[in-house]
């Protein structure tokens, strides 16, 4: 089973940027979407953001435009570059596979302030 480590995250002011890093334990090449997900306090988690092995993306529709998805399989790693942050992007972030099935990491924190 693939393990998931999160990081980068922090304290920043809006309009602030942040590189989130996500490290697996083992090859993710063989997994054909993976995702960046978010749960802020009080409410479900989401996935903010996709990108399939051929490196296709989509996003949630609150962060189109200032985040950035990206793999690199040979680091087994997803990275998530967000621009423009908003307190509204408040939350942990976690990655995963779409679907989720892999266990979830312990996530990495993001806040922003006004």
């Amino acid at each position: 089973q693939v393990q998931l480590v999160e990081s980068g995250g922090g304290l920043v002011q809006a309009g602030g940027s942040l590189r989130l890093s996500c490290a697996a334990s083992r090859s993710i090449f063989s997994i054909n979407a993976m995702g960046w997900y978010r749960q802020a306090p009080g409410k479900q988690r989401e996935l903010v953001a996709r990108i399939t092995s051929g490196s296709s993306t989509n996003y949630a529709d609150s962060v189109k435009g200032r985040f950035t998805i990206s793999r690199d399989n040979a680091k087994k790693t997803v990275y998530l570059q967000m621009n423009s942050l908003k307190p509204e992007d408040t939350a942990v972030y976690y990655c995963n596979a779409i679907p989720s099935y892999i266990t979830w990491g312990q996530g990495t924190q993001v806040t922003v302030s006004s």
